[in-house]
């Protein structure tokens, strides 16, 4: 029996290794793959057109991070996107109307950011409100702030667009399409923005009590509040990350196409839900790191660049991506019953 036992646990320990590091597998197959395939991959240009767009799924994913270590779920980032924005084009062209007094108030564009911010924190907000106060499950009580974040983005443009968002010098207000389009040190400023939220995240979650506690209320939420954790702030402040995190990637679209418009975020939610998995990150919660978001958010963004110089039809990339997905969650269960076994086997 010990002779069994002492053989298979080698084969176990390599399974699991692999398991692990999948993300990071996947990364480097994904990059050798489409670099032999198609000879304009590794250049420059195209280099920093992936990163671009891997930083908006990354900032996205390292909000969904956050609440899914807890155990939930967050389906309203999509719509938190295309609001900021609304809000943000609003401002700009414009300004703050005060119908009583006849009058249009223009902001410095820090301030026009620093409100859409505000709007995303606020919706953020409400749903960790609904989900710890009213005990609302948080598929539902997102689902439905997905609805109500778009419908008011609709509202505050009768659905039409904010165009031409360069501002006016008389109203000082202009500078916006710096945040997207600008460059710091030769690489574009969406880029320095994830960097600076994922290296921010990663030292929460990692090296503060905030972070610990996170992982403690989504491994066990009934323990973590029995040994004096508020899991109703812990949850609440994960809840207000995301919609910060979304707000901040619905300023970078809009600046990048210099133009709000009220669509803007549509299914952005899967994606942010699929980076988050496809790192590593359980859905059931206490287990996942922002590192591995962010390695999740490069596979989907080598994927998509890769298909795309490959002339690859955008219906089989949404088929593809598809199957990335659910082949994320089945690597992930099996990851979680493996842990299970290798639990069982210790205690015996």
């Amino acid at each position: 029996m010990s002779q069994v036992a002492t053989h298979s646990r080698p084969a176990f320990s390599w399974r699991m290794l692999l398991l692990s590091f999948r993300a990071y597998i996947a990364l480097i197959v994904l990059a050798v793959i489409f670099a032999f395939l198609s000879p304009a991959f590794l250049t420059t240009g195209n280099l920093v057109i992936l990163t671009k767009q891997v930083a908006l799924n990354a900032i996205l994913g390292i909000g969904m991070t956050f609440v899914i270590l807890t155990a939930g779920i967050d389906l309203s980032v999509g719509s938190i996107v295309g609001l900021s924005g609304m809000i943000a084009g609003g401002l700009i062209n414009q300004g703050l109307v005060l119908p009583l007094f006849g009058i249009a108030i223009f902001f410095n564009v820090w301030i026009v950011m620093l409100i859409a911010l505000l709007v995303g924190v606020l919706v953020g907000a409400i749903n960790g409100l609904l989900i710890t106060r009213l005990n609302v499950t948080p598929f539902i009580a997102t689902l439905g702030m997905l609805y109500v974040a778009r419908g008011a983005a609709l509202l505050r443009s009768n659905g039409a667009t904010f165009p031409n968002l360069v501002g006016n010098p008389e109203l000082g207000n202009t500078g916006f399409p710096i945040l997207g389009t600008g460059t710091f040190l030769n690489l574009p400023i969406p880029i320095w923005i994830m960097l600076v939220f994922a290296l921010l995240a990663t030292f929460v979650a990692s090296k503060t009590p905030f972070g610990r506690q996170v992982y403690a209320v989504g491994g066990n939420e009934r323990a973590a509040e029995l040994s004096g954790i508020r899991v109703k702030r812990v949850k609440l402040l994960s809840y207000i990350i995301s919609g910060f995190c979304a707000a901040m990637v619905g300023l970078i679209i809009s600046s990048q196409l210099v133009a709000a418009h009220p669509a803007t975020g549509e299914t952005f939610e899967l994606n942010a839900i699929a980076v988050v998995v496809l790192g590593g990150t359980s859905l059931m919660g206490g287990r996942g790191t922002m590192g591995g978001t962010i390695i999740g958010a490069f596979v989907i963004g080598i994927l998509s660049n890769g298909m795309v110089l490959l002339g690859i039809s955008e219906f089989w990339q949404t088929v593809i991506k598809g199957f990335v997905i659910i082949l994320a969650v089945v690597v992930d269960q099996l990851q979680y019953r493996l842990q299970q076994r290798a639990a069982l086997q210790l205690k015996e």
